[in-house]
């Protein structure tokens, strides 16, 4: 059994978290910055390479009262195209709501910067949905 992969799908930066080799704890590993596309699903696919990752659980951000906005369906298509990318590689949704809320209040009670916490919200956020992803199994 391999790794588990997170990833929060945002606006500006995708998260990336990844569990250790017995899917009990998750970890924050990187940010990627979103631009071109292709460059983005090259860097996920070298991380699921080399990190023996055998399962993608990506952030589905539902609406607070649990309904489908525009951020769903566009953290859907980009679930297709990763598909398409990595069509053996399992990719599973997993409700999102309140991770970066949550990973915002971890990184202001640790007292970071407003610059710092910019930098590092993502990738807490994809540890919080891939933790809670790992808590359900």
């Amino acid at each position: 059994m391999g790794r588990v992969l997170g990833l929060d799908y945002g606006e500006k930066r995708i998260g990336v978290a990844l569990s250790d080799p017995t899917r009990f704890l998750a970890s924050p590993h990187t940010m990627i910055e979103r631009g071109d596309e292709a460059e983005v699903i090259r860097r996920i696919t070298e991380i699921c390479t080399q990190q023996q990752v055998d399962l993608i659980v990506l952030g589905l951000p539902l609406n607070m009262n649990g309904t489908r906005g525009p951020a769903v369906e566009k953290a859907l298509a980009f679930k297709e195209r990763l598909h398409a990318a990595l069509p053996e590689m399992p990719i599973k949704t997993w409700d999102e709501r309140l991770s970066t809320v949550s990973a915002q209040r971890v990184l202001i009670d640790a007292g970071e910067s407003r610059k710092k916490r910019k930098g590092l919200v993502d990738k807490i956020a994809a540890q919080f949905i891939l933790q809670n992803w790992l808590d359900a199994q």
